[in-house]
């Protein structure tokens, strides 16, 4: 696993490298920006896809959803009470409560368990991420930014919801996977094609959204709150519900990694339109990136019963 980990943290440290010094001479961050617009667009919306088309989906698919909101459901209310203990401003308690709540289950996690288990654990990091943490980003986080920070744009939640491809692919699959539709094998071999490019593309575009803000401040304080919460506390509490609904095997070990990631990149996004403190959530992003090459392992270890 720690292998593997540092294997996936070299394309990301790549990524950095890109970010620093440019390359074609566009500015780093629409070189980015463009990376994941292809990947969220085209690659990802294949991945999904083919991989929800041919999985086994039953009552797993259920318990692996109602983890996932669980998990960020409770970070959030979690951070929102130690953000008003410690007495924060509306827009860091926003920008740590997002960092705390939503793990980067697709950018990191993806690759995390493709790379761990093989290819079947693509269904976990797509059901966890778009049957739970990218509708409740879109709804429950885009009211928490809102009510924290400047109003910003408006849209309704199904308009939010209808701007995103790889929710379309994951529920055209759903229906053909239940409809028991075979898959065309010319269609699988372009739809694979696709999917190979995402992991290395993903990883390279984390790398590329790592940045310390220009006023460089380390907010210790401030920092503990999510950096705690995404990397010990989530996962545990997802820890403790795999036994309880009874997830076994690879697949509890995979939803605890995915309970474990660092938090999303995409939520400076966010915190860019809404008004809230970009600067502390990069910092937030950084940092429990850099600390989950410690942690992961660490999850790993737990919850496949290496301890």
């Amino acid at each position: 696993m720690l292998q593997t980990i540092l294997e996936m943290f070299v394309i990301v440290a790549l990524g950095v490298g890109v970010r620093r010094i440019g390359l074609g001479g566009l500015p780093p961050e629409q070189l980015r920006r463009g990376i994941t617009d292809v990947v969220f667009y085209v690659l990802l919306p294949a991945l999904v896809l083919l991989t929800l088309w041919q999985a086994e989906l039953g009552w797993s698919t259920f318990k692996i959803s109602a983890l996932a909101i669980t998990g960020v459901i409770s970070a959030l209310a979690l951070s929102r009470l130690l953000c008003r203990l410690c007495g924060l401003s509306r827009r860091k308690s926003a920008a740590l409560m997002l960092a705390a709540a939503f793990p980067n289950v697709t950018y990191l996690g993806l690759p995390v368990l493709e790379n761990t288990f093989g290819p079947q654990a693509r269904s976990i990091a797509i059901q966890y991420d778009l049957f739970a943490c990218t509708p409740l980003l879109l709804t429950l986080g885009i009211l928490v930014a809102q009510r924290y920070g400047d109003r910003g744009p408006g849209g309704g939640m199904f308009t939010r919801l209808l701007k995103v491809p790889p929710l379309w692919a994951a529920l055209i699959a759903v229906a053909l996977n239940l409809a028991a539709v075979p898959v065309p094998a010319m269609l699988a071999s372009v739809l694979d094609s696709l999917a190979s490019a995402v992991v290395p593309l993903m990883l390279l575009a984390l790398g590329m959204g790592l940045f310390w803000p220009a006023r460089g401040q380390l907010e210790v304080v401030a920092l503990a709150n999510p950096v705690i919460i995404q990397l010990l506390l989530m996962p545990l509490l997802v820890f403790g519900g795999t036994a309880l609904l009874g997830l076994e095997g690879w697949v509890r070990t995979a939803v605890v990694l995915e309970a474990a990631m660092p938090s999303m990149v995409i939520g400076i996004v966010l915190c860019d339109r809404y008004g809230l403190d970009s600067a502390l959530y990069a910092m937030t992003v950084t940092v429990s990136t850099l600390l989950s090459l410690l942690t992961l392992p660490l999850w790993y270890q737990w919850a496949s019963g290496g301890f």
